[in-house]
């Protein structure tokens, strides 16, 4: 019998959640994402460290000031990650734009071209990188732009049916709801223990899964921020998991049936949602969890960015 992570492989793309370059290396998946809080937490790692002198000594030798040179080492040092993920893997690699730009749209599409530019100095073409972006109105506006330039988007941090409708009306390569912080909002609102089965974060996406599949959107969804691998197993054969090392590593040890749980052909009709500025910010406000996870992941990744620059802000004064 395969293990559970080979037969999840034939139904779904394995996505690695991490910026480890050796785990990556080991479990082989098909993309890997980053985020402010990997990048800090990579730097913990012998080349995460060799990486962050680099863009420390790039920065240094640059003539900008301390604030634009710390800015400029840390968007190298996501490239850099990025980068060495890229040779590891065959598909994507997605980098996100800053956290403190997710509500401006104009500086998410500035950033969002730095970046492309950055990876297409190191010879990765632009087709091998997501750019991602937090699921805002003004994210998912810049998204819609830099989609019909052809730079594919991840939008993240995504937790409701209104910010997946309005994501595929903008045309988003694929979107990132985050299970896991979807079931800490309700255990902590309602003090229940959940199963898979009625999992709160498992339900959105399946939801989710659902509403792009009856209405043919191509949008990829991508279930992401997991707590179990219980979590993953109720959601075998969406498009695509993004898993962090530890259950990736818990599924190829699990040798038991793994059993398809989404598939495009049993979808159930759903109405069309007509999306615009002010019904996407009506439903936003009209469910607690999403305005509050959504909030509180802006702030949470810019807090993690906050500390990486100034860790580099440091290096650059010594």
């Amino acid at each position: 019998m395969e293990n559970k992570l080979d037969q999840l492989r034939k139904m779904t793309v394995v996505v690695a959640d991490t910026g480890d370059i050796e785990a990556v290396a080991r479990l082989k998946p098909v993309d890997c994402t980053t985020n402010p809080s990997i990048v800090l937490n990579t730097i913990d790692t012998e080349m995460g460290q060799e990486l962050l002198n680099e863009a420390v000594h790039w920065s240094k030798s640059s003539s900008l000031g301390l604030e634009k040179a710390t800015i400029a080492a840390a968007d190298r040092l996501a490239v850099s990650i990025g980068s060495e993920l890229a040779k590891l893997v065959p598909g994507h690699v997605s980098t996100e734009v800053d956290a403190d730009l997710s509500f401006d749209t104009e500086a998410s599409i500035t950033k969002a071209h730095e970046i492309i530019a950055a990876y297409g100095h190191r010879g990765i073409d632009q087709d091998r990188i997501l750019i991602k972006l937090a699921s805002t109105w003004e994210g998912i506006c810049a998204a819609e732009v830099l989609e019909k330039e052809g730079i594919n988007c991840n939008l993240t941090l995504l937790f409701s049916t209104a910010q997946a409708v309005a994501c595929a009306d903008a045309g988003a390569f694929l979107i990132s709801p985050f299970v896991g912080r979807i079931l800490d909002w309700h255990k902590k609102a309602t003090g229940e223990a959940y199963t898979s089965e009625n999992d709160p974060g498992v339900l959105s996406v399946r939801s989710i899964f659902n509403y792009y599949k009856v209405h043919d959107v191509k949008t990829v969804v991508m279930g992401a921020s997991f707590r179990n691998a219980g979590e993953i197993e109720a959601l075998a054969g969406c498009d695509r998991l993004t898993i962090a090392p530890k259950f990736l590593e818990e599924l190829s040890l699990d040798n038991g049936h793994l059993e398809r749980v989404l598939s495009p052909e049993n979808s159930n009709p759903v109405d069309r949602i007509g999306m615009d500025e002010k019904t996407f910010r009506w439903m936003l406000n009209e469910d607690a969890m999403a305005t509050e996870k959504l909030s509180e992941g802006i702030r949470a990744f810019a807090k993690d960015l906050g500390k990486l620059r100034a860790l580099i802000a440091r290096e650059l004064e010594s």
